[in-house]
């Protein structure tokens, strides 16, 4: 009883663990290396969108950090809302940054024991914005705004306080002013 043994097909582990064949010519030494660069570039531009989401963070804390104590300086608001006066959450705020991160406007919550309010504000900063999240940062509050609402009893009250520093000038009508006249078409016959 001779039996023949017939060589058996590569089980399925061994074949996909231990040999690689391409069918397109292309080795797999260079998908690999192909793949390695896609995670490079996909992990440095995750790195740069967390930075920029930090510096984010860094310039709203700033700026709202800033319109708070100017906030709990004023009298209105204090006799409205009461004190302590607390900035809401971050995720109910919004913040535009312009001009190369040089100025912004930004809305937040703020609340105090009898009522609450949103502050808007925009202000601009003269330092120079690279790695401004490491070091704290000075901006110059051009407007600032509060709307509040105090609930009290079965009443509610809403109203808007301005709070900022530089009043509006009252307009005046110009009297001196000449507007140069259009040229007139001389027309000849």
């Amino acid at each position: 009883m001779l039996r023949r043994k017939l060589p058996l097909p590569l089980s399925r582990s061994t074949s996909s663990n231990h040999l690689h064949f391409s069918t397109s010519g292309v080795t797999t030494k260079s998908k690999s290396w192909g793949r390695k660069v896609v995670k490079i570039v996909l992990i440095s531009v995750t790195g740069g969108f967390a930075l920029s989401a930090l510096d984010d963070l860094a310039i709203f804390h700033g700026c709202s950090s800033k319109g708070i104590e100017k906030v709990s300086q004023d009298q209105r608001i204090v006799e409205a809302i009461g004190e302590p006066i607390l900035r809401g959450p971050w995720y109910n705020a919004s913040l535009a940054v312009a001009h190369k991160r040089h100025s912004v406007s930004c809305t937040f919550p703020v609340f105090g024991p009898r009522g609450s309010g949103i502050v808007q504000l925009k202000a601009v900063r003269q330092d120079n914005p690279w790695f401004s999240f490491l070091r704290p940062q000075e901006w110059e509050i051009l407007i600032m705004d509060a709307t509040l609402h105090v609930p009290e009893n079965k009443e509610s009250q809403s109203f808007r306080v301005s709070l900022s520093d530089m009043p509006v000038p009252p307009t005046a009508e110009c009297k001196d002013c000449r507007f140069p006249q259009p040229p007139t078409m001389d027309k000849k016959d």
